[in-house]
């Protein structure tokens, strides 16, 4: 410890093959080398109420590797083959990680965000064609069964439905108490579905051996990762075995090859890539302790408020989390908590403000890595070197054994013109064994590749824009895609569009991310109405919250425009849109400033930072310094001129 620290570290790894590396054939045998490296050793303590954050359950690695090959097996015998899809809509519990790991075993697994709605899951639901749903039973402040009810009769291929029971983690009273609930309902059952329980069929099953006699090769597909889409297309990204070993591999190497130790936090989803390999395969592969924090993750109560007492109990490591989470951690005191222990921590997702992380370090004392990745890239592609040279606002370097680089493309065709120069902006491109083959779905392949006439093959296209300076750290400078990040979650922003464009009186609708100190991005729409027609933006908001089926991606606020700025072609002009909204937050923000005289604000593309804000006002001496101070949380960062 630390792993690599400068480009020069990286080649030297890179000077021994891929191939040459003692890599798995699989993610099963990945993990079951990472058990076998010291059996006895505690791998996974799971604190199922954030609020008594010092009582977990804990399982060893045998433990662990009994339930893995327990769940495989329960797969298989439930008629699960190589080809066949094991979908998941579950909050992260013990049984989430087996039915994870040991699906990939027996089939495909296909993790579902449980806070989707209905209509939403079902779309990804029989675009991967799931045969087998593992999901939450019916239980107290959740609503995960209620929704697949609503769903089963609508995929024709699901036949089983496997239900996970959180009363084993209930204290004796609590277990009383949902018990009475469910007295005369007998077991969970679904018209035309087999519905049998996770763990009655989990204690039937060998537990140190698989059964099915599947030889799975590193080119089967291991995950379907949903990464967005439109209503009724989803985007399924599939993963193989090789793309996560190599990532986890790859990745790794930013803990060196110490046999020191570690305990790793995970309070990400175990639906996203990251939460299943940055705090997943990572430490599992190497013998490492995993802490699971609550079936909300960091949004289950007493998580959070009670951070600084779980790291000084279970003396966490390292944690990750989107920039929300780190914005959070500042409002709560350290106090006299021992947290020496807590070495790293890493923020991705999203572009987290330089004024958030050195308010962090500085009173944290800890060092914040920011990284970049992407699903179809197998989770991480860059990250700041946990030794390395710090630089706020970079994400870091390019991990082992990947091709990172910005290119500029041609701005009709996105074809290939040239390689951007040092510190130039363009489009950022991977690629790599970690890189996936293209979605599930064929109509969302079309220019997601590069050909840079290499002859080594295409990079993947992220859609984001970056440059890389003469150390080789790269930045973020803005997107050509138009996703929307709020706190580390993906909005399609169609899905916004299409649901308002259904309202009679709308011509037409834009949804772009608005900025905002917690999230970094919330969504908003722009409206412009048909004419002759009348709405107000409350009715239109009323009618979005009722016809969007992701919760997240209805829009804080919606404006009605007399027009929108259109293309020669008549295509929106986003960026326009964006720019705009970036001034009406920032006038809203130095609104609240008292003694403060805005002149102007404006937004403009710099080739180096992305879009910068321009700020001039009038002012006392300390005006500058009060404009930074309200606008220090925003991801744009703003020049300011004070005459």
């Amino acid at each position: 410890m630390p792993g690599y620290q400068s480009l020069a570290d990286i080649a030297a790894i890179e000077q021994v093959p891929l191939s040459a590396r003692p890599l798995a054939p699989n993610t099963f045998e990945m993990l079951r080398r990472g058990a076998m490296l010291n059996p006895q050793a505690t791998a996974l303590r799971f604190v199922f109420n954030g609020e008594k954050p010092t009582e977990s359950v804990d399982f060893n690695y045998a433990d662990l590797l009994r339930h893995f090959y327990q769940a495989a097996n329960l797969f298989h015998t439930i008629g699960v083959g190589a080809t066949d899809v094991v979908s998941y809509v579950l909050p992260n519990l013990p049984e989430t990680t087996f039915t994870l790991w040991g699906g990939q075993a027996a089939g495909i697994v296909n993790p579902i965000n449980p806070l989707l709605e209905p209509s939403q899951i079902a779309e990804i639901l029989n675009a991967a064609g799931t045969k087998v749903l593992v999901t939450l039973r019916a239980f107290p402040k959740t609503d995960i069964w209620q929704k697949v009810e609503a769903v089963a009769a609508l995929v024709p291929s699901l036949e089983t439905i496997v239900t996970v029971d959180m009363l084993p983690y209930l204290s004796l009273v609590q277990r009383l108490a949902v018990g009475a609930t469910r007295l005369g309902k007998g077991q969970p059952a679904l018209p035309g579905k087999r519905v049998v329980d996770f763990n009655q069929l989990l204690r039937q099953q060998p537990d140190d051996r698989l059964i099915a006699g599947r030889q799975i090769a590193p080119t089967d597909t291991a995950c379907y990762f949903h990464t967005g889409g439109t209503t009724g297309t989803p985007k399924l990204a599939p993963l193989t075995h090789h793309n996560l070993t190599v990532i986890t591999y790859s990745a790794s190497q930013l803990l060196g090859d110490s046999t020191e130790k570690l305990v790793f936090f995970c309070g990400l989803p175990l639906f996203h890539v990251n939460g299943v390999v940055v705090t997943g395969s990572i430490p599992w592969s190497l013998g490492h302790t995993l802490v699971l924090g609550s079936p909300a993750g960091y949004r289950g109560p007493g998580i959070l408020t009670n951070f600084w007492q779980l790291v000084e109990h279970y003396r966490l490591s390292l944690f990750s989390g989107v920039p929300t989470i780190f914005t959070r951690l500042l409002e709560l005191p350290i106090s006299k908590r021992d947290v020496s222990s807590l070495r790293y921590a890493i923020c991705g997702a999203a572009p987290m403000p330089v004024e958030v992380i050195r308010e962090f370090e500085r009173r944290t004392g800890l060092r914040v890595s920011e990284g970049y990745g992407f699903t179809e890239g197998s989770c991480i592609s860059s990250v700041t070197p946990l030794g390395g040279e710090p630089v706020p606002g970079s994400i870091g370097l390019r991990v082992p054994y990947q091709e990172v680089k910005v290119v500029v493309l041609d701005e009709q065709t996105g074809a290939y013109q040239r390689d951007a120069a040092v510190n130039e902006s363009g489009v950022i491109v991977v690629r790599g064994a970690n890189i996936f083959q293209g979605y599930l779905q064929p109509e969302h392949n079309k220019g997601i590749w590069v050909d840079t006439e290499d002859g080594r093959g295409d990079f993947y296209n992220t859609g984001d824009l970056g440059r890389q300076d003469e150390r080789g750290y790269f930045f973020i400078t803005g997107r050509k895609k138009e996703l929307i990040i709020r706190g580390g979650h993906n909005i399609d922003p169609k899905i916004i569009e299409e649901a308002l464009a259904q309202h009679p009186a709308v011509a037409l609708a834009a949804a772009i991310g608005s900025p905002d100190k917690d999230a970094g991005e919330l969504p908003v729409a722009y409206v412009m109405l048909k004419t002759g027609q009348q709405a107000t933006a409350a009715e239109l908001l009323a009618f979005a919250e009722a016809n969007i089926p992701e919760r997240a991606a209805v829009p804080k606020h919606i404006h009605i425009a007399a027009e929108f700025p259109l293309t020669a072609i008549g295509k929106i002009l986003k960026p326009v849109l964006v720019k705009q909204e970036i001034c009406r937050i920032y006038e809203q923000e130095l609104g609240k400033v008292s003694g403060l005289n805005v002149s102007n604000i404006s937004v403009r593309e710099d080739k180096k930072l992305g879009l910068v804000a321009a700020v001039k006002a009038t002012g006392g001496a300390d005006a500058a310094s009060s404009i930074r101070q309200a606008l220090s949380g925003y991801a744009v960062p703003c020049e300011v001129e004070v005459v």
